[in-house]
C-alpha cells in the first residue's frame, strides 16, 4: 500500500441487507466546494438530469454540461448484469442522494450495489482513478485459505481476461465449486469510458489490495471511480441462483484516500 495514502477504518460490525438502498459508499471532495446558488450548481443539476435518462437506455454514459469555468463533466454506469429497470431505480436514486450528500461540492461520487454515478468540474472520463477507495470485507476466515486463494486466483484471472475483452463492456463474472457444498462468486467491472489497457489496469490495482484487506476472508468488495471488484461465497450478481440467501455476513469498510 502507498504510504502517501490514508486509511479510515469504521470498526463498527454491521449486518447488512444484500437489497439495501442504502449506498455502498460516498466520496464528497471538500477542495472542491461551491455555492448552492452558483452556475456550477446549476450545471450539476442539468447533468443529473441527463445522466438520469441517459444512463438507463444504455447501462452507461459519460457527458458534460456548460461551458468554460462551469463545465461540468459527468458519468453514470450500471452493473452489467442488472436489468433496466433496476438500474433505472438506482441510478435515479444514485442523483438524488449524491446531491443531499454532497450538496456543495463540484467533485461527488456515490456508489451503490447496482450503479455508480460521479461528476466534476475537471475532465475526468478515460482516465484511471484509484485515489479513493472503499474497502468491505467479511470478519470470518475461510477454512482452507491454501485451496481457496489459489481457487480464488485463477477465477479472477478469468474474469479480469473477460473485462478486458470489448465485446463484454468491462465485465466479467463466474464462480467455480471450492466443494460439494461451497461455491466462489466473483465479478469484476470497469466504467466503459477505460481502454482495454487501463480497465486490465485498474483491476490489477483493486485486487491487489486483497492481501492487504481481504487475506483469506470469505468475502471481499473493492470498490474504486474506475473499477469494482468483488467476491463472496454466496450468489451476488443475476441471475441469482436457489442458494441466494440475499444477506452479506459481519463485514468491516476501511476507507482509503489520498
Amino acid at each position: 500500500m502507498n504510504l502517501n495514502y490514508k486509511i479510515l477504518l469504521l470498526l463498527a460490525l454491521c449486518i447488512c441487507n444484500a437489497e439495501s438502498e442504502d449506498p455502498s459508499g460516498q466520496f464528497c471532495n471538500t477542495d472542491t466546494n461551491i455555492g448552492s446558488g452558483s452556475q456550477i450548481s446549476a450545471n450539476i443539476n442539468r447533468l443529473l438530469a441527463e445522466l438520469v435518462s441517459k444512463t438507463t437506455s444504455n447501462g452507461f454514459i459519460a457527458t458534460s454540461y456548460g461551458k468554460n469555468q462551469d463545465q461540468v463533466f459527468g458519468l453514470g454506469q450500471c452493473r452489467g448484469d442488472v436489468s433496466s429497470i433496476d438500474c433505472s431505480s438506482c441510478i435515479q436514486d444514485a442523483a438524488k442522494q449524491i446531491r443531499q450528500r454532497c450538496p456543495n461540492q463540484a467533485d461527488a461520487r456515490i456508489w451503490y450495489d447496482h450503479c455508480f454515478l460521479r461528476y466534476n468540474n475537471k475532465s475526468f472520463p478515460g482516465e484511471i482513478d484509484t485515489s479513493f477507495g472503499i474497502f468491505y470485507w467479511n470478519v470470518e476466515n475461510v477454512t482452507d485459505p491454501e485451496n481457496f486463494n489459489k481457487e480464488l486466483g485463477t477465477l479472477m484471472d478469468q474474469i479480469r481476461a473477460q473485462a478486458a475483452e470489448t465485446k463484454n463492456k468491462g465485465l466479467g463474472k463466474g464462480d467455480t465449486k471450492l466443494s460439494s457444498f461451497v461455491t466462489l462468486y466473483a465479478l469484476v467491472q470497469c466504467t466503459r469510458d477505460l481502454s482495454q489497457i487501463d480497465c486490465a489496469q485498474c483491476l490489477a490495482i483493486a485486487v491487489g489490495n486483497f492481501e492487504t484487506f481481504c487475506k483469506d476472508r470469505k468475502g471481499c468488495r473493492v470498490l474504486y471511480s474506475s473499477c469494482y471488484v468483488r467476491y463472496e461465497l454466496y450468489p451476488f450478481f443475476f441471475p441469482l441462483d436457489s442458494k441466494s440467501n440475499n444477506t452479506m455476513a459481519d463485514t468491516l469498510m476501511a476507507i482509503v484516500y489520498p
